[in-house]
């Protein structure tokens, strides 16, 4: 069996090529039950199995908000590949790193259906380990030209900007701008895109406070008492999901609305099963002005089809 580490993962996927990946995998399916929660003294622990007539995998994730108290990690994870005709161990792979990856990808996938062609501001609202892996997916699927960063602290989002000024035009090959800032309902108003990855279980972005042609992309929020919008965005926006499944039942910013009736399961449009196969559609060309609203909540197939493509490399 191959043990591939944290930095052989992320050596072994490019972000358009995994994207692509992503986009075949929720087009041709495959098994992928709800995945096992379980609520943990001070933590989760997750259980994300998939599986294929090639392959069968499982992704093992702890989540430890109070982690950073010791400096560490809030999430730690393994991933397992095992032939999916004998069951024979293919691979253990870094989980951690196999699942930054694939979510950033999956909400580049997302914009690339449902952001504006023009885009060229992105709002990055958290600063936490996704936070650098987001913005330089959504800066290679939109001509993003400026970026402004928002943390709870704001020591923590001038670092995060600074290492990204430095590194995100090397990734991308143009110029950037990256900046801190403080004022996140400004930022917001400004953005074309507004992607956001917290721990909150507060709204931090406002319907009040969008525009016509945002594209909002939220990443946090993975339990139904979190959310990172409140209900008014939801109501304005088109709203979409990576999976019916995980989302009507898990997130928080689509569960709370559909609680208190602001929106109907039917107000979620399309999930990336349906965006890839086809069945509907995203943002129109030329679209400058409906706002689209992207949740993600994550699913094993995306594990399964990113751990695949890192041990073809």
């Amino acid at each position: 069996m191959r043990i591939l580490s944290a930095e052989q993962v992320d050596a072994a996927l490019d972000d358009l090529g995994l994207i692509v990946r992503l986009e075949a995998a929720f087009r041709a399916g495959g098994q992928v039950p709800l995945r096992h929660h379980h609520s943990l003294p001070g933590g989760t622990l997750l259980l994300m199995p998939a599986w294929t007539s090639r392959h069968l995998g499982v992704k093992l994730v702890t989540v430890f908000p109070d982690n950073a108290k010791r400096s560490l990690p809030s999430v730690f994870g393994q991933y397992v590949l095992l032939d999916g005709s004998t069951g024979q161990p293919l691979a253990l792979l870094d989980g951690t790193t196999l699942t930054k990856r694939r979510t950033a990808c999956a909400s580049g996938l997302a914009a690339r259906y449902l952001a504006p062609q023009v885009a060229t501001r992105l709002l990055m609202i958290g600063t936490g380990a996704l936070a650098p892996h987001l913005v330089r997916v959504h800066a290679k699927v939109r001509p993003i030209r400026e970026v402004a960063i928002w943390g709870r602290r704001p020591e923590a989002a001038e670092a995060l900007a600074r290492s990204l000024s430095a590194c995100l035009p090397v990734a991308i090959g143009r110029p950037v701008t990256v900046r801190a800032v403080t004022d996140r309902k400004a930022a917001v108003g400004e953005a074309d895109i507004i992607s956001c990855a917290t721990l909150s279980k507060a709204p931090l972005i406002e319907g009040d406070w969008l525009r016509e042609g945002q594209h909002i992309d939220l990443v946090g929020a993975y339990t139904p008492e979190m959310r990172e919008s409140d209900d008014r965005a939801v109501w304005r926006a088109r709203v979409y999901v990576d999976t019916r499944q995980g989302a009507l039942k898990e997130a928080g910013d689509i569960v709370q609305p559909l609680a208190n009736g602001t929106i109907d399961e039917d107000d979620v449009i399309a999930d990336l099963f349906d965006l890839a196969g086809g069945r509907q559609t995203g943002r129109i060309d030329g679209d400058v002005t409906s706002i689209t609203l992207f949740k993600s909540v994550g699913t094993a197939l995306e594990d399964l089809a990113a751990a695949e493509l890192a041990v073809e490399r």
